[in-house]
């Protein structure tokens, strides 16, 4: 299919030349004689680029431009004018036209910069779609109500400056969080520089985060430039900022607070513009009561709080985990992608996930090496994930193994609930009734099983 060319203009004469000659390149021509009818044209047909008269009655080139760019920003527009001043060229771009050409139109010039605006639209095509992958990829995959509002929290701290402390529990998923956050932001086309805080040796750590420069110590061979200055006009992440020392954490807050730093072994100061974006899997508050973690800093970082719910408060995603992550795994091993019974699923909703989602697929990334056939079966599933392998309820042997009372009676609340619970259903009511126990009791059971 060859590129569509609307060419704009109240003069026949340039209409009927330039439709002609860019025929004969090859371009699917479309032509108007005032802006309201390029407007039409456009909402009709869409074609890939217009040619732009300035002068025109009634809607001129210029309001014409402002309403073809409200609507339709992918549009290439090039302006042509036999009246060109530098004023109207500047307005012109400032409204999103591609190039500016003064008549009398050179053949030459016209087709180089037709040529060069669609190979601009390819390449920015390309970036919006590359960049969609990337959102894609680290979409936060769900549907629950707990995974709805972390996106709305994501979607309503993404467009602002904000800086955004993430909570939650390890394998949540807080990366990738910060990382959605960073691509919906006005600083998407600028760096997101990771730290991980936990690995930074404390007398190192200058030296990381703000750079040297050569010979500032033995060993600087050459000048390194540090994170903070990697990340300018960019978004900073702190991994795991709970791990960092408290004589970290005091120049941390100093950089934090002045935006300004000097190399080590430097003595220019260096100011950046960066946004921060922490993560931690500890209880702040707690650390800060046992002298671990600064008041000061918590209260820098917390500016727009956001917690990763733990996989065992959003159950009801399981199955599409599940799912997303086969394909994932297929797709790697370019294979055809595995599928789960009814009965992995119904041990996955029962298992308490202390690794949460990190966990679930190196589970899944296990089972889809180790399982040679296209249905992975509860059989399948290992212990601690499937309770069945617990105690042998066959054998009343097998309850002696337990040292205590206590723990053997566990164990065999557990195989028997998830026994009765199979029979009748997965239907937590009917196996309450069943059994002769109230369904609180069944429910209490589930919710201890790991």
């Amino acid at each position: 299919m060859f590129p569509s060319i609307l060419i704009v203009d109240d003069e026949p004469s340039i209409l009927q030349s330039l439709k002609g000659i860019l025929s004969d390149e090859g371009f699917e021509v479309l032509t108007a004689s005032n802006g309201y009818e390029a407007l039409k044209t456009i909402e009709n047909e869409s074609p890939d680029l217009v040619l732009l008269d300035v002068w025109m009655p009634g809607i001129d080139g210029m309001e014409t431009l402002k309403e073809i760019k409200k609507d339709n920003q992918h549009i290439q527009v090039i302006i042509i004018t036999g009246h060109g001043t530098i004023d109207t060229a500047v307005k012109a771009t400032k409204l999103g036209a591609y190039d500016f050409i003064e008549k009398p139109l050179s053949i030459d010039k016209v087709i180089v910069t037709i040529n060069n605006a669609l190979n601009f639209r390819r390449l920015e095509e390309e970036n919006r779609y590359l960049r969609k992958k990337t959102i894609e990829k680290h979409s936060l995959t769900g549907n629950c109500g707990a995974i709805m509002h972390l996106q709305k929290e994501i979607h309503t701290a993404a467009p602002t400056d904000a800086w955004i402390l993430i909570t939650g529990e390890n394998g949540t998923g807080k990366e990738l969080v910060a990382r959605t956050i960073h691509q919906f932001s006005r600083r998407s086309d600028k760096p997101m520089i990771d730290v991980n805080c936990s690995k930074i040796q404390e007398d190192l750590m200058d030296s990381e985060l703000f750079g040297h420069e050569k010979g500032a110590f033995s060993g600087a061979t050459a000048k390194k430039i540090g994170k903070f200055e990697l990340a300018n006009q960019g978004t900073l992440f702190l991994d795991e900022i709970g791990d960092m020392s408290i004589k970290n954490q005091g120049k941390l807050l100093r950089i934090l607070e002045d935006k300004k730093f000097q190399r080590v072994g430097g003595g220019r100061d260096i100011h950046v513009d960066v946004r921060i974006i922490a993560s931690t899997n500890k209880k702040l508050e707690m650390e800060i009561q046992k002298g671990h973690f600064r008041e000061d800093l918590f209260f820098r970082l917390n500016v727009m709080p956001i917690d990763v719910p733990p996989l065992r408060e959003r159950l009801e995603d399981i199955p599409i985990l599940v799912g997303t992550f086969l394909k994932e795994l297929a797709k790697d091993n370019q294979s055809a992608p595995k599928r789960v019974t009814q009965e992995v699923i119904e041990l996955f909703n029962v298992y308490s996930w202390p690794g949460n989602v990190r966990e679930m697929k190196n589970l899944l990334g296990r089972l889809a090496i180790t399982v040679n056939k296209e249905m992975i079966e509860a059989s399948d599933i290992p212990a601690p994930y499937n309770p069945y392998l617990f105690i042998d309820t066959d054998s009343s042997e097998s309850l002696f193994a337990f040292s205590t009372f206590s723990d053997a009676r566990k164990a065999f609340e557990k195989t028997f609930i998830l026994k009765k619970l199979n029979q009748y259903g997965q239907s937590v009511q009917r196996t309450a009734k069943a059994i002769g126990e109230s369904v609180t009791y069944v429910q209490k059971i589930l919710q201890n099983i790991e």
